[in-house]
């Protein structure tokens, strides 16, 4: 069975391995706060079919309750550790939800995948402000293929060792405002990153979905770029590298290893 990934905009991705439906960062939202979607029709409620749900980190752009509480009574959702302590209200919102707790070494087992919880770089707290108390995570997906999930991380120079080897990455290559700072991969650093990996393929996410109201015409192409910025660094840096530049909505089949 062939691996199937699907990117519905922003993070939110579903790959299907070994008949294992697995979802990341749902966010099914017109708006979020002084954020509104500019690009892409909304996912359709069969977005929000899976059989487990990745959360790599607590910011409301990638742990969305709302969104999660349109999943099926007894998915599983995996999320850093200390999410039911600094979300608040997170496990009586949702508690149709099998919630499980996780850190950077875990191993999770669904259906016929494995789910390996892998470290990345970014500020992991649920607020600007406050301790760190959950760790922002990243996934390597094991079936068929091993698909990589960054979630939202800076560049790190364990991160292909921490990986380990993978067939398939998904990595931001932008964001939601005209300047990405620490922890955040751009064009350019997902292009480092992926030679680094050297997967078979990859996909770039977090980028062109989500832009400030009010900031249409200040630098749109910050909004616009960052895909075709990635596959262009991408053919220089990781030329072996297949990059599927994906629409909102549109699935690829992705070269796996056999």
């Amino acid at each position: 069975m062939p691996v199937e990934v699907t990117w519905w905009g922003h993070a939110t991705c579903t790959v299907e391995d070994s008949g294992v439906r697995v979802l990341t960062d749902p966010l099914f939202a017109r708006r979020l706060a002084h954020l509104r979607r500019r690009r892409g029709a909304l996912p359709p409620p069969a977005a929000a079919v899976a059989d487990v749900v990745l959360l790599s980190h607590l910011h409301a752009d990638h742990l969305h309750v709302p969104s999660l509480a349109r999943l099926a009574p007894g998915t599983r959702a995996l999320v850093p550790r200390g999410a039911s302590r600094s979300v608040p209200g997170l496990a009586r919102r949702l508690p149709h939800l099998r919630l499980t707790e996780v850190v950077p070494g875990d191993e999770v087992p669904v259906g016929d995948v494995v789910i390996r919880v892998v470290p990345a770089r970014h500020d992991g707290r649920r607020l600007p402000v406050g301790p760190q108390r959950s760790p922002a995570l990243g996934y390597v997906v094991s079936g068929e293929a091993r698909t990589y999930f960054a979630g939202d991380t800076g560049l790190f120079e364990t991160m292909a060792d921490e990986v380990g080897d993978v067939d398939v990455a998904l990595l931001p290559v932008g964001g939601w405002g005209p300047y990405l700072g620490h922890g955040h991969l751009d064009a350019g650093r997902a292009a480092e990153a992926l030679a680094r990996l050297a997967p078979r393929s990859a996909v770039p996410v977090h980028y062109g979905t989500y832009w400030p109201i009010g900031m249409d015409a200040v630098r749109p192409h910050e909004f616009h770029a960052p895909g075709a910025e990635f596959v262009r660094h991408a053919h220089r840096l990781a030329p072996k590298v297949t990059v599927h530049r994906l629409a909102h909505g549109e699935s690829v089949l992705p070269e796996v290893a056999r």
